[in-house]
């Protein structure tokens, strides 16, 4: 079964930027974070523009659904901002494709230490490989339904609806 990547930026793909002191985005961390797993699932990575989700906008969430439904492949992981992935997911769910999507994020950068990144991603692989159609969050460990699920901002951490 081959699986596609598709991502959208969030924490997850961002870069500390130094100089700035800041969180930017430039390229994604997924060829790297895709080899670290050592996945051996023929992977299509798609790089839909890299934005934190807090900037999402309808737009953007209609190129998101359009990369899912003309994906030739039925297992479809996204990386998205954890602030707004249930929005987009919600998108999703209303389509009713006939594909097992996942979406997916983390609460610290793949770069810094100690990232919840290359669980997050790895899991949400696995898992979009196994589940039947529909749409998915995969966060710390647990697998939601798109409709049933919430982030508590509070803990950090993402919890049945």
């Amino acid at each position: 079964m081959a699986l596609r990547i598709i991502a959208t930026g969030g924490t997850f793909d961002k870069h500390y930027d130094e100089i700035a002191g800041k969180l930017t985005f430039a390229a994604s961390h997924l060829p790297q974070v895709i080899e670290c797993a050592r996945i051996t699932t023929e992977i299509a990575l798609e790089e839909l523009p890299l934005l934190d989700s807090l900037d999402m906008q309808d737009i953007d969430r209609r190129r998101v659904l359009a990369s899912c439904t003309h994906a030739k492949e039925e297992a479809i992981v996204i990386i998205h901002g954890t602030d707004t992935m249930r929005e987009t997911a919600a998108v999703l769910g209303a389509a009713t494709l006939d594909k097992t999507i996942v979406v997916t994020g983390a609460m610290i950068p793949y770069a810094i230490a100690n990232s919840d990144a290359l669980f997050n991603f790895g899991f949400a692989c696995g898992i979009a490989q196994a589940l039947p159609p529909g749409v998915y969050v995969a966060m710390n460990g647990k697998i939601f339904a798109w409709d049933k699920v919430t982030k508590n901002r509070t803990a950090g951490v993402f919890e049945p609806l």
